[in-house]
């Protein structure tokens, strides 16, 4: 059958030849407005442990920022050097939809369901994985919609059975899609590394407090009985974090210390830099209400901010990564980590275990996606070139795709109202 426009569906279960999707091409990375175009492409069939997925709506996140851009590397010709005869890349790592047709290994799903994906990809029978290790750690582990093709900005989507998650009764299609990549991702950070996962008591410093990331970790720390505090650049941006929950916030444009710390022989500068984060530090104890230092420092920043993560981290505490929005050459003072014995940990996407939990936390109610913006398909190179200039909004974006318009989702549970808010 031939393809249909974006905001409709062919009938359920019947998959057309080709299908309008946003695609990339190494020969026009650069700025996302140029770099993402429609086109008309091949609907991916299934492999036996694999489902296709009509797209109702999708998330935008970094990652397909980095993608558009080129940077750090060309996902396009790194798959072809793998032997990928597609020559373009559909990003997106987040999806709501409805499952169109299931691979003859398939079991967990059927045609007809309603469902979400997370962003873990991996070979079933990669070696690690087999041998009880983390899948995730395998070396066959992939961000799905970035490292590899058919991501959600298709009218179809190929995921692995395992990334398919019931989606939300209660939420909209782009409320479902907004917020699985950073949800799961900062699940992962939270629980996800034995000796320093987030117990009741703890302080959480949250850098980019009222960001997709922000938003979930503020949220899941408080689940946890934990106190965040979020940095944000601005006091509306704080506000709408203690709403979230954190107990209370930094405004950064306060302080002038971020990016490397002066070389350890360089006297003066040591002195300055050690005053501004200093300075930091009281602000943080002040967000408190105690002199209480963060047992998690939950990082993304970088290169701006590790220096400052470390330095205010308690001992014994946990500086955990998962991107580098302000640059990759983070500079760590070795003393502060070996002498107070700290922990600067990676973390990277999900495995099933803790994406499933944090579904299951959504599904409760009492996670919110925090879905700050819902755009139409055609203005997703646009929210891709705002992220990038980091004209962010609160929360998370979301574009339709299968969807024709915005819906209001099912009522909330337990009264909660977007992002975190309850009524009285």
């Amino acid at each position: 059958m031939s393809s249909v426009p974006i905001g409709q569906l062919p009938p359920l279960g019947e998959v057309p030849r080709t299908m309008p999707a946003m695609v990339l091409r190494s020969d026009r990375l650069g700025d996302p407005l140029s770099a993402f175009q429609v086109e008309e492409v091949e609907v991916p069939r299934p492999e036996p442990h694999e489902v296709l997925v009509a797209v109702m709506a999708a998330g935008i996140n970094y990652n397909n920022v980095w993608a558009a851009t080129g940077t750090p590397v060309d996902v396009i010709a790194s798959r072809r050097a793998a032997g990928d005869t597609t020559g373009f890349h559909i990003g997106g790592s987040d999806a709501s939809g409805i499952v169109y047709a299931v691979g003859s290994a398939v079991t967990r799903v059927k045609v007809g369901d309603e469902v979400v994906t997370h962003p873990g990809w991996w070979l079933p029978d990669d070696p690690w994985i087999a041998r009880g290790g983390d899948p995730m750690i395998a070396g066959s582990a992939r961000i799905y919609g970035y490292d590899t093709n058919f991501g959600s900005f298709g009218q179809f989507t190929l995921v692995q059975e395992h990334q398919c998650m019931p989606k939300a009764d209660h939420l909209s299609w782009e409320e479902a899609a907004a917020s699985t990549l950073v949800g799961t991702t900062a699940y992962r950070m939270l629980h996800g590394w034995a000796g320093n996962t987030v117990r009741a008591g703890d302080v959480v410093l949250v850098w980019g407090g009222s960001g997709g990331l922000g938003s979930m970790a503020i949220q899941l720390a408080r689940l946890a009985g934990a106190r965040p505090v979020a940095v944000v650049s601005d006091p509306d941006r704080g506000a709408y974090c203690e709403r979230l929950g954190a107990v209370g916030w930094i405004d950064r444009r306060e302080f002038d210390h971020w990016g490397v710390e002066p070389h350890w022989t360089d006297a003066a500068g040591q002195k300055k830099w050690t005053s501004g984060v200093r300075a930091f530090g009281k602000r943080l104890w002040e967000a408190v209400g105690e002199r209480r230092n963060p047992a998690i420092v939950f990082e993304h920043p970088g290169e701006d901010t590790i220096p400052t993560s470390v330095f205010v981290c308690e001992p014994g505490g946990m500086v955990v990564i998962c991107a580098g929005t302000t640059g990759y050459s983070a500079m760590v003072d070795l003393r502060y980590l070996w002498v107070r014995q700290k922990r600067l940990q990676g973390s990277h996407g999900t495995n099933d275990e803790q994406a499933y939990a944090y579904n299951g936390l959504v599904r409760s109610g009492a996670l919110d996606p925090c879905l700050g913006r819902t755009l139409p398909f055609d203005q997703l190179p646009r929210a891709h070139r705002d992220m990038l200039d980091n004209k962010t909004v609160y929360g998370n974006t979301a574009v339709l795709v299968g969807a024709p318009e915005p819906g209001l989702g099912r009522e909330r549970v337990d009264g909660r109202q977007p992002c975190g808010i309850r009524t009285a």
